[in-house]
């Protein structure tokens, strides 16, 4: 029988460290902790009531971020998914402003939902004592309101942006400073995240990597294999709590 994609990233791993405690649990924060659904909602009434082109929209964003990272210069995440906003919106004979797009932007992902499970499985992971991290491309000061609004900064030990660093992942750059950051080395991390592209990119910075499995989303096959990969948070918690 023809295995699914699923069960091939629990068999194809490397062994080495599975099983092994992490020092420290990175969790991307948008579309891995948090909904974006209602960022979907307003999008879509932005681009007159299109809500299928939030994938194009948020691909967008994450393509410019790496182009601002690769030129050298920084702009805030939030005002790159704006511009991102404007430039979709432009494709498809759609006048959005700048101030306008800001706002929608910053409004609605500023008040997300965490996904249903998420409280219950960081409850679990602090039971556990593991140390849990928040590792986002949005700003500290965004990061912040996110978690005020879906109640989950009591979990964290630490919230962390890599607008310090200058650059957005999946940069190497990002990775080695969120280890140095916690004082521990590449491979005592293991980063929590539903895009394939950020676990690729922990993985070759030398940290391990769990994959939620959210819809719509697909680990890179060109990536090594996570060792964890679940269907929800609520799954992985339950993975991490058998390591040793």
């Amino acid at each position: 029988m023809e295995m699914n994609n699923r069960e091939i990233h629990k068999t194809i791993v490397d062994g080495s460290l599975k099983g092994i405690r992490p020092k420290v649990l990175f969790f991307d924060v948008n579309e891995t902790l948090l909904d974006l659904s209602a960022v979907k909602k307003e999008v879509g009434n932005a681009l007159g009531g299109r809500e299928d082109l939030l994938p194009l929209w948020f691909t967008t964003m994450l393509q410019y971020s790496l182009v601002v990272s690769a030129s050298g210069t920084y702009e805030p995440f939030g005002h790159i998914g704006a511009a991102a906003l404007q430039m979709v919106a432009a494709n498809h004979n759609i006048e959005i402003s700048k101030d306008n797009a800001r706002r929608l932007i910053g409004e609605s992902i500023s008040n997300l939902p965490a996904h249903p499970e998420v409280k219950e499985a960081l409850t679990k992971l602090k039971a556990a004592e593991y140390k849990l991290v928040a590792f986002t491309n949005s700003s500290k000061t965004l990061l912040k309101k996110q978690f005020e609004h879906a109640g989950l900064t009591e979990y964290f030990d630490e919230l962390l942006s890599v607008e310090e660093t200058g650059k957005f992942k999946p940069f190497t750059e990002t990775y080695t400073w969120g280890a140095q950051k916690m004082g521990i080395l590449p491979n005592e991390c293991m980063l929590i995240a539903a895009h394939g592209w950020d676990v690729a990119g922990a993985q070759w910075a030398g940290w391990r990597a769990a994959f939620v499995n959210r819809p719509g989303q697909q680990p890179f096959p060109l990536a090594k294999q996570t060792e964890i990969f679940e269907d929800n948070l609520l799954q992985v918690a339950k993975t991490l709590m058998t390591y040793d």
